[in-house]
Parts: structure tokens; C-alpha cells; sequence
């Protein structure tokens, strides 16, 4: 009988290996760490990438994105770290391993082949999972073809999907971040794209009826279907398993050749459950990124921390902010050695997106009275537009397509001001010029 693997020591761990693992390491790796004092554990085989390219790069169809292309942090212009970058460092990156059981009390983690890592200092960074039909017991929702997107492995199934279904139909089921995008690729890759979802426009979440009038009139004309207010309730298949059609709840049956499911996600916590402090979802943190347990800290997906801006607690499902949990919480461990402090995270929400030629951004709060402004008819040849939103008198939130590096960082500086609006009417005349002079 083979002897039990032995426990590996390590200073720090990182448990996950997305974005938020690769900012985090890069953080070190500048705040000085010796070789063999930190780890990565992740399930995934690959070092990690940025994620956003999933959902973009990755379904062109000329000159797609591959790794290495796309391991972090190349994605907001810093140096790509290819593993060979984790190794010079003497960082250990610990892949295909999945951690089962987390005891906080004992800084050990178990691995689903029984080997364990204790630690000093743990990063969460495990990210969120998406949520699937099977959770709910859709009928058929375990066909071949239908397929979600969160990982590298997802991505390779949709592209070999794409080519065995080679312009085909293609069904997307939600009309949020995930449906937006992959219908604008599906599309480009000629295929004859449907979306559903059931709310009365796409991305409810953030956008208006005003700002979703565009994007649904955009799509339109590019020959993509929408069909609102219904959900998937079954899906049949063939002798092969492979799915042909989408049953619809109010009786359409659409046909299909891929279906492609993006109704959200859900943050991986559930190791930790009753051993941290939790809230609205994610483990609680400070300003800091710590946990009710000391030496513990959480970053990306899974941390709702104090949102110094807004004065509430707050959990955020963006690559921005999964970058810039994780160097702040790295910043606060080194700090905290050396007996010296840093600033409490203040963080601005920011969202974007880019399908087809357009592209837009979003910064602040979307509370409040919505203010549209500029042209947002889906028919114009250089659409640009926006809108803010004030609550209190006060402008709370922007979003613009369209617009220039300059006039995004001009959007992003109203958002952090909240400057006093005395006339709403006046600010929609305005529109961007409000924000130029800010």
C-alpha cells in the first residue's frame, strides 16, 4: 500500500487560479516573496489566464485567442505571466488539483486525492460557478451541445461545438453579459443565433429600457432573433444525444444545433461555509480583504467587502475588481509584516462590454432617476450614447457607448465626484458635455 501523501507547507496559499490568483501572484512577486513560500492550487490544468477573453477573443474566426496569449496580467496591459514566470519566481503552481475540504482551525486544505497543504496566510480566490439547467432539473438539459462558459475547457467544447454544427442554429438562453456576447460571436461565426431570456429586455441588470432599446435593435439588424419574456422549460435530442430543439414555456419550440445557457453564476464558498462570517453571498471582508478569521482573506467573486463610496457592503462579479481586490489584499499582507498599513480599498464600480462594433462602459451606481441622453437609435451609423443616473440630486452613475478613452475616463470621474444636478432636463440636453466639464 502506498504510503500517504505527505503534507506540503507553505507561507501563503492562493486556492482558485483565475484572474484574481494571477494579480495576486504578480503582487507578491513584487512585494518580494522567497522561493517555496507561496502556492497556487487550482483545479484547472492551465496557469491563470483572463477570463474575458473566453467569451471574445477565444470565438474569433479568423486569428482567435490562445493561451499563452492570454495568461494574466496581460489584460489591463501588464506582463504575461507564462508559467515559466511562476517558476523563476519559486512560486508553485499546484494545477488540476481540487481542494475538497478547507479547515480553517487547522490552516489545512485536502485535495479529492487526499493530499493535504497547510499554510500561514490564505487567499481565497475560487471564483463563482455557473449556474446550469440540471440544477433545477430542466428536462433534456444534460444533451450533448448544450454548453456553458466559465473555464478554458468550456471554451474548447463551444469551439468544437461551433465546428461539428458548422452554421447551424444556435440557441442562447439568457440575456445577460454571457448572451450578449456569445450571440454577437455565434453570429460572426455565421451561425442563425435566437436569443432568449425572460425579462422584458436584455441585461435588466444594468441597463434601462432606453439604453436595452438599442442594443436589441443593434442585434436585430444583424440578424440575430430575440425572443423576451419566456424561459427554456425542455430540450429534445437525437438517437446521438445531441440536442435539436429548445422548448420554450409559453409553447414555441425553437430548433437547434448548440445551445448555449448564461444565466449567472453563483460564488464558490461552500468549503467555508460556518467558519467564516458571510454576507450577501460572499464571505464577509474589512478594507482590507481579511475574513472574521485572522490570516484569511478573500478576493474576486467570493468577498463582499465595505464599498467605501456607496457606505454599504458589497460583493462584485467583474474582472475589474478581481484584479484589484487581489493587489490589495497582497498590498495589506506585506504591510501588515512589516508593521506599516495601507489605504482601505476604494473602489469605483466599473462594468464594460464589446460585441460586434460596439462598445460601451459603465461606472458608479445605477440608482436613482435614469437620465438618457445622445442618439441611441440602433440604425446610426456611429451610435453614441448614454445615461446617468441621479439619486438625491446627485449624479450616482454613467454609461456610455461609443465613447473616447478620454470621454470614458471623463464618465468614470463624474461617478467617483457624484457632482450636484439642479435640472435633469438641462443634464439630458447636456449629455457628455455635463462630464467634460467635471
Amino acid at each position: 500500500m502506498a504510503a500517504a501523501a505527505e503534507a506540503r507547507q507553505f507561507k501563503y496559499v492562493i486556492l482558485g487560479g483565475g484572474v484574481a490568483a494571477g494579480y495576486a501572484a504578480r503582487e507578491f512577486a513584487k512585494q518580494g516573496v522567497n522561493p517555496g513560500e507561496l502556492a497556487i492550487i487550482s483545479k484547472e490544468p492551465v496557469a491563470p489566464y483572463e477570463r474575458p477573453a473566453l467569451s471574445k477573443g477565444y470565438l474569433f474566426p479568423q486569428n482567435a485567442a490562445r493561451l499563452p496569449g492570454f495568461h494574466t496580467c496581460v489584460g489591463s496591459g501588464g506582463e504575461r505571466l507564462l508559467p515559466e514566470w511562476y517558476s523563476e519566481k519559486g512560486i508553485e503552481l499546484i494545477l488540476s488539483t481540487e481542494i475538497v475540504k478547507a479547515d480553517l482551525a487547522s490552516k489545512t486544505l485536502t485535495s479529492a486525492t487526499g493530499a493535504t497543504f497547510t499554510y500561514e496566510i490564505l487567499l481565497i480566490a475560487t471564483g463563482s460557478s455557473v449556474i446550469k439547467l440540471t440544477d433545477f432539473g430542466v428536462q433534456g438539459a444534460e444533451s450533448n451541445n448544450i454548453l456553458y462558459l466559465r473555464d478554458i475547457a468550456d471554451a474548447d467544447k463551444l469551439v468544437a461545438a461551433m465546428q461539428a454544427k458548422k452554421d447551424g442554429k444556435a440557441v442562447i438562453v439568457g440575456g445577460g453579459y454571457i448572451g450578449l456576447e456569445l450571440s454577437a460571436a455565434l453570429k460572426i461565426n455565421n451561425f442563425d443565433v435566437t436569443m432568449v431570456y425572460p425579462e422584458p429586455w436584455c441585461m435588466p441588470r444594468l441597463f434601462t429600457s432606453g439604453i436595452a432599446h438599442f442594443y436589441e435593435g443593434y442585434y436585430a439588424n444583424k440578424g440575430i432573433k430575440i425572443v423576451k419574456g419566456t424561459v427554456a422549460v425542455g430540450f429534445d435530442a437525437d438517437a446521438n444525444g445531441d440536442v435539436t430543439a429548445v422548448k420554450l414555456k409559453d409553447g414555441r419550440v425553437l430548433e437547434a444545433d448548440i445551445v448555449i445557457v448564461g444565466v449567472g453564476g453563483r460564488p464558490l464558498t461552500a468549503l467555508f461555509k460556518g467558519q467564516v462570517a458571510d454576507e450577501k453571498g460572499g464571505l464577509k471582508t474589512d478594507a482590507f480583504f481579511e475574513t472574521s478569521v485572522p490570516g484569511v482573506y478573500a478576493i474576486g467573486d467570493v468577498a463582499t467587502f465595505p464599498m467605501k463610496l456607496y457606505n454599504e457592503q458589497r460583493r462584485v462579479e467583474h474582472v475589474d475588481h478581481a484584479r484589484k481586490s487581489a493587489e490589495q489584499a497582497v498590498r495589506a499582507i506585506k504591510a501588515k509584516e512589516s508593521g506599516e498599513s495601507v489605504a482601505e480599498y476604494d473602489y469605483l464600480p466599473y462594468f464594460y462590454s464589446r460585441s460586434f462594433d460596439v462598445a460601451w462602459q459603465f461606472y458608479g451606481d445605477n440608482v436613482g432617476d435614469d437620465v438618457l441622453f445622445g442618439d441611441n437609435d440602433p440604425a446610426s451609423a456611429k451610435p453614441k450614447f448614454g445615461s446617468y443616473w441621479v439619486k438625491d440630486g446627485k449624479v450616482v452613475g454613467v454609461f456610455l457607448e461609443g465613447g473616447s478613452a478620454e470621454e470614458n475616463q471623463a464618465i468614470a470621474r463624474v461617478a467617483r465626484a457624484q457632482p450636484a444636478v439642479a435640472d435633469v432636463e438641462a443634464l439630458k440636453q447636456e449629455g457628455l458635455e455635463f462630464a467634460a466639464k467635471v
